[in-house]
């Protein structure tokens, strides 16, 4: 017989619940736990909703982050396409990111709805859990400050740009800036800076007791191929380790030479993740 579930809304009063769910599947769930973590369940810096979904006991079978950004946690394809239901009505979504096989098939009900692709990558989950025979320090290697930002930011939106075709610099200068500048104050950029040019950077997108996720790293193209990408990525990886199980990180199916470095410095491949770009939606 066909199981009942139902959607609603989150609210601060589930938190606890909610991250106990999460912390099931750490490594998966990571970016969802940093949000609640972070900001709560009930917040405009989520830039979504939080979503529940529970069985006719009251169970919860799923999570969903519904916005411009979506991220799904769910224990069943019922759950699934209960989440691709409310999702269809949401016009503001940019971005789907999940486990390749969890995407694939929430795809198959959300798309039912008219949406379309306008970009779709596939990536390789990277996880580390120990820290590997050290290389050289990098004496210089800190969080950023906010006289760092003109420095930081164009880089950033380039490497947004990249990835996804749109350049946050032009769809929405202000509120990148400013959701940069947050993540600086949060001490979550780490960078290395010289002579006025920005050698190294990685972002901290989402810090939690079972994992850290890292996005953004960088290493100025005038300067690889001198090891300071091995050496700075070591360095951090050490320093975070003493406050977290893991450290993830994606890295694009077709950049095989990022996988081969990021396996070089003792990362290993522990899942397939699949990233949708949708089309504007008027």
């Amino acid at each position: 017989m066909a199981r009942s579930l139902f959607a609603h809304e989150l609210i601060e009063e589930d938190k606890p619940e909610v991250l106990r769910f999460l912390a099931e599947r750490p490594l998966h769930t990571v970016v969802m736990s940093g949000f609640v973590r972070d900001n709560g369940i009930e917040s405009w810096l989520n830039r979504g909703t939080f979503y529940g979904c529970r069985d006719d006991l009251g169970n919860l079978e799923g999570v969903a982050l519904i916005g411009h950004a979506m991220f799904i946690d769910a224990r069943s394809g019922e759950a699934l396409g209960v989440f691709a239901r409310l999702a269809q009505d949401v016009r503001s979504t940019h971005m789907i990111m999940g486990e390749q096989e969890t995407i694939q098939r929430f795809w198959n009900y959300y798309s039912a709805g008219g949406q379309a692709p306008r970009l779709s990558c596939r990536e390789v989950l990277f996880e580390q859990t120990s820290s590997v025979e050290p290389f050289p320090p990098v004496p210089d290697l800190r969080p950023a400050n906010l006289d760092d930002l003109s420095l930081i930011v164009p880089v950033h939106a380039a490497m947004a740009y990249q990835e996804s075709g749109v350049n946050p610099l032009d769809a929405d200068p202000d509120g990148f800036r400013m959701r940069y500048a947050r993540r600086i104050r949060q001490e979550r950029v780490w960078v290395w800076v010289e002579g006025g040019q920005l050698i190294f950077k990685a972002d901290v997108i989402s810090d939690t007791p079972d994992a850290i996720y890292l996005e953004g790293i960088y290493v100025n193209p005038d300067e690889r191929g001198k090891g300071y990408g091995s050496r700075c990525m070591s360095q951090l990886v050490r320093s975070l380790l003493k406050r977290t199980k893991a450290i993830v990180l994606l890295v694009n199916e077709a950049h095989q030479a990022a996988q081969s470095f990021f396996q070089g410095i003792g990362f290993t491949q522990c899942g397939l993740y699949e990233t949708i770009f949708l089309r504007e939606q008027n």
